[in-house]
């Protein structure tokens, strides 16, 4: 039986993370159970991680926002002596299925953008402090944080030793971080990324790779002043009462299909697609924050995001025959920008902001993954505000047109609200508007006069908001030949056609790090030179170099 990987957690269930509070402090300490790996076969020595470890910290720093709005700077730590981390676990990439170990990477990824961003996005401050070896993956979590302090004793180092060890890149954007973020100059970043043994002390600081430098004998407390001083210049609130995360609610059907509170997805295998039905309110919106807080991990557009985050995390990772990704809604788009509208009235409220960054991050789930995507916007659909962008997220948009002849729902609409201008940006740093209008920007314009309206076809079509509309004689025939043809594609080009033309526009450090994601590791990790009999990631420990075909290709 194959098996599920959950990414539903809590601080009960962790294996390799503990976190101690101290006010508007948190010590965030990384001690890998080393024989609680999500998968059998390898054992996660030296601190070393797979995805169910950062699974764990995504939940984390996800409860770091949520539930801890009084912490203001997280010290990231070792839990273990003489190491810090010694970076995602050889074994299990070299065992792991090839899809696997992509997702994994992307994963991480987004999880290292997450506490990256907390500074920006929450007021919440991320450093990191090193004793010991920090290599590859290890590195590449102390590169997302925003200051990293090394202990100078001799021994403790910062590396990246993946091309000369493994045959392969680090997996977690580290090039891009130490080119873009620390802003290491190029010829030292190439002796850095050759050398087995990392990089120390002086050498350290002064080539970028770290911020500080400190003795042994002070580190605790240099680490401990550094804290203080970046949580008095944070804005978070240092009173509030944080917002529990009770568990999602979710069933499973022995078809695969997934039923939540406001999430439906069902699974065609035969196609090879999957139907994400997103349902609106079925209530009016809370009166104030504080009803809304009142009702916790329940209030709709917390709840909503959870379990669309969820469904998109499960679909990547345990349907990987599922090539395409069918949105739908259902319900009253009114009553839903209702709910938004509540958000955006109060952003400098602490957890109305949360909920507005989350679903910014939930929609560029969305947008990074690689699975075909299309929207059909139905009669009865509520494709308004926050669920408008999901039609600008995806390949292509399909609308009904007209009355449907027994349909006696009401008429398709799209519905824009303040947030698609500006409050739900991408990776390249545009709004999907400006991303889609890249060419023609005078439509932004345009699109503002037409906020609250309810669009229906024509006019959605002629704004150029989809790209077909079909009345009944045509919709079933259309849609299903569309479906059809996608299914007949390449999967493997599909992935690199979408993920060149989902991200117009300019370049940012975000777009780079998942370019070259798709690009390049996805490309290596396939290469006899890493993953073959003879390759490196295979001879891993055993003594043996790996036996390189030695054709640049």
């Amino acid at each position: 039986m194959v098996q599920i990987i959950n990414f539903q957690t809590d601080p009960s269930k962790y294996h390799h993370w503990r976190v101690e509070y101290d006010g508007e402090i948190a010590t965030l300490l990384m001690d890998v159970d080393e024989n609680e790996g999500l998968f059998e076969g390898y054992q996660l020595k030296l601190n070393s991680y797979d995805l169910g470890v950062d699974i764990e910290l995504a939940d984390i720093v996800q409860r770091m926002r949520f539930e801890h709005p009084e912490v203001k700077t997280i010290v990231m730590r070792s839990g273990k002596d003489n190491v810090f981390c010694a970076g995602a676990n050889i074994r299990m990439l070299g065992g792991a299925a090839h899809a696997h170990k992509v997702n994994f990477c992307k994963f991480t990824n987004e999880t290292r953008n997450t506490f990256e961003a907390a500074l920006e996005d929450s007021g919440q401050n991320y450093i990191c402090a090193v004793k010991g070896a920090c290599a590859g993956g290890g590195y590449e979590l102390a590169l997302a944080c925003n200051h990293i302090l090394l202990t100078d004793d001799g021994s403790s180092s910062v590396g990246l030793p993946e091309v000369p060890l493994l045959a392969v890149l680090p997996g977690t954007g580290g090039l891009t971080r130490v080119t873009d973020k620390r802003k290491v100059r190029r010829d030292l970043a190439d002796v850095f990324c050759s050398l087995e043994e990392g990089v120390r002390g002086k050498r350290a600081l002064e080539w970028r790779l770290v911020d500080e430098i400190v003795p042994n004998s002070k580190f605790d407390e240099v680490v401990a002043q550094r804290a203080k001083e970046l949580a008095a210049k944070s804005n978070r609130p240092s009173d509030a009462e944080g917002v529990e995360l009770k568990p999602i609610q979710r069933k499973i059907g022995e078809d695969g299909s997934l039923t939540y509170t406001s999430v439906e997805v069902t699974i065609d295998r035969d196609s090879r697609r999957a139907i994400i039905t997103i349902s609106g309110p079925d209530q009016d919106a809370p009166a104030s924050m504080e009803e809304f807080q009142a009702q916790g991990a329940e209030a709709y557009m917390l709840r909503m995001a959870r379990e669309l985050d969820d469904a998109i995390l499960h679909l990547r990772f345990n349907e990987t025959e599922i090539g395409l990704l069918v949105l739908k809604t259902q319900g009253d788009p009114e009553l839903l920008t209702a709910h938004e509208a509540l958000l955006l009235a109060n952003k400098d409220h602490w957890l109305a902001n949360e909920v507005l960054q989350y679903w910014k991050r939930v929609l560029k789930r969305v947008d990074l993954t690689s699975r075909s995507l299309v929207a059909l916007v139905e009669h009865g659909s509520c494709f308004a505000g926050v669920l408008a962008e999901l039609l600008f997220s995806v390949d292509r948009t399909y609308m009904m047109e007209d009355e449907f002849e027994g349909d006696n729902r009401p008429p398709a609409t799209i519905t824009l609200s303040e947030s698609n201008f500006g409050q739900y940006q991408m990776s390249n740093d545009l709004t999907r508007l400006q991303t889609r209008f890249l060419g023609e920007p005078e439509n932004i314009d345009v699109l503002k006069t037409r906020i609250g309206e309810g669009l229906e076809a024509a006019q959605a079509s002629e704004l150029g908001l989809v790209t077909y509309a079909y009345d009944d004689v045509d919709w079933e025939d259309e849609i299903r030949i569309f479906m059809e043809e996608r299914a007949s594609f390449s999967p493997d080009a599909l992935t690199g056609m979408e993920a060149n033309l989902r991200f117009a526009g300019p370049e940012t450090m975000e777009t780079r790090v998942f370019g070259r994601l798709t690009a390049w590791q996805n490309w290596i990790f396939q290469r006899p030179n890493a993953v073959g009999k003879e390759g490196a990631l295979q001879r891993y420990g055993t003594g043996k170099r790996g036996n390189y075909d030695m054709n640049r290709v």
